[in-house]
Protein backbone atom coordinates (compact mmCIF):
# COMPACT_ATOMS: atom_id res chain seq x y z
CA UNK A 1 0.00 0.00 0.00
CA UNK A 2 1.48 3.24 -0.66
CA UNK A 3 1.29 6.55 1.73
CA UNK A 4 1.47 9.92 1.27
CA UNK A 5 4.03 11.89 3.65
CA UNK A 6 1.32 12.28 6.23
CA UNK A 7 0.49 8.94 6.69
CA UNK A 8 4.31 8.09 6.73
CA UNK A 9 5.15 10.47 9.35
CA UNK A 10 1.95 8.87 10.97
CA UNK A 11 2.95 5.38 10.96
CA UNK A 12 6.59 6.16 11.83
CA UNK A 13 5.39 7.95 14.84
CA UNK A 14 2.60 5.45 16.18
CA UNK A 15 5.63 2.64 15.43
CA UNK A 16 8.68 4.76 17.46
CA UNK A 17 5.68 5.32 19.81
CA UNK A 18 6.39 8.56 19.80
CA UNK A 19 2.23 8.86 19.93
CA UNK A 20 -0.41 6.85 21.40
CA UNK A 21 -3.79 5.83 20.47
CA UNK A 22 -7.09 6.42 22.43
CA UNK A 23 -9.74 4.30 22.47
CA UNK A 24 -12.66 6.34 21.09
CA UNK A 25 -15.70 7.04 23.45
CA UNK A 26 -19.29 5.66 23.39
CA UNK A 27 -20.66 9.08 20.75
CA UNK A 28 -17.88 7.98 18.42
CA UNK A 29 -18.75 4.25 18.13
CA UNK A 30 -22.27 5.48 17.60
CA UNK A 31 -21.41 8.22 15.39
CA UNK A 32 -19.48 5.78 12.99
CA UNK A 33 -22.28 2.70 13.25
CA UNK A 34 -24.74 5.52 12.18
CA UNK A 35 -22.57 6.32 9.03
CA UNK A 36 -22.02 2.86 8.33
CA UNK A 37 -25.96 1.97 8.20
CA UNK A 38 -26.50 5.04 6.21
CA UNK A 39 -23.21 4.16 3.43
CA UNK A 40 -24.70 0.83 3.45
CA UNK A 41 -28.43 1.22 3.39
CA UNK A 42 -29.26 1.22 -0.52
CA UNK A 43 -32.41 1.64 -1.89
CA UNK A 44 -32.45 2.29 -5.28
CA UNK A 45 -31.94 -0.86 -8.06
CA UNK A 46 -30.52 -0.45 -11.34
CA UNK A 47 -30.15 -2.15 -14.46
CA UNK A 48 -27.33 -1.50 -17.02
CA UNK A 49 -25.40 -3.23 -20.05
CA UNK A 50 -22.14 -3.54 -20.05
CA UNK A 51 -19.68 -4.82 -22.70
CA UNK A 52 -18.25 -8.44 -22.52
CA UNK A 53 -15.13 -7.33 -21.73
CA UNK A 54 -15.92 -4.80 -19.25
CA UNK A 55 -18.33 -6.88 -17.18
CA UNK A 56 -15.19 -9.98 -17.27
CA UNK A 57 -12.66 -7.07 -16.12
CA UNK A 58 -15.58 -6.17 -13.41
CA UNK A 59 -15.31 -9.53 -11.72
CA UNK A 60 -11.99 -10.17 -11.91
CA UNK A 61 -10.74 -6.57 -10.25
CA UNK A 62 -13.57 -7.35 -7.43
CA UNK A 63 -12.37 -10.67 -7.17
CA UNK A 64 -8.76 -9.64 -6.55
CA UNK A 65 -10.12 -6.70 -4.01
CA UNK A 66 -12.19 -9.79 -1.95
CA UNK A 67 -15.48 -7.87 -2.55
CA UNK A 68 -18.59 -9.00 -5.01
CA UNK A 69 -18.46 -6.62 -8.11
CA UNK A 70 -21.90 -5.39 -7.69
CA UNK A 71 -20.28 -3.17 -4.76
CA UNK A 72 -17.18 -2.35 -6.50
CA UNK A 73 -19.81 -0.90 -9.78
CA UNK A 74 -21.77 1.06 -6.70
CA UNK A 75 -18.56 2.00 -5.15
CA UNK A 76 -17.08 3.42 -8.06
CA UNK A 77 -20.00 5.75 -8.41
CA UNK A 78 -20.31 6.87 -5.43
CA UNK A 79 -16.92 7.70 -5.95
CA UNK A 80 -17.80 9.98 -9.24
CA UNK A 81 -20.51 11.23 -7.88
CA UNK A 82 -18.72 13.07 -4.51
CA UNK A 83 -16.32 13.94 -6.84
CA UNK A 84 -13.21 11.49 -5.95
CA UNK A 85 -12.99 10.30 -9.93
CA UNK A 86 -12.45 12.72 -12.59
CA UNK A 87 -13.03 12.41 -16.07
CA UNK A 88 -10.78 13.58 -18.12
CA UNK A 89 -11.88 15.91 -21.10
CA UNK A 90 -11.52 14.46 -24.81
Amino acid sequence: MKYDDEEKGILDALEDNRIELADPSEAEINTVKTAAKRTFKKNKRVTIRLYDHDFAGIQKKALEMGIPYQTLISGIIHRYVEGDIKIKPA
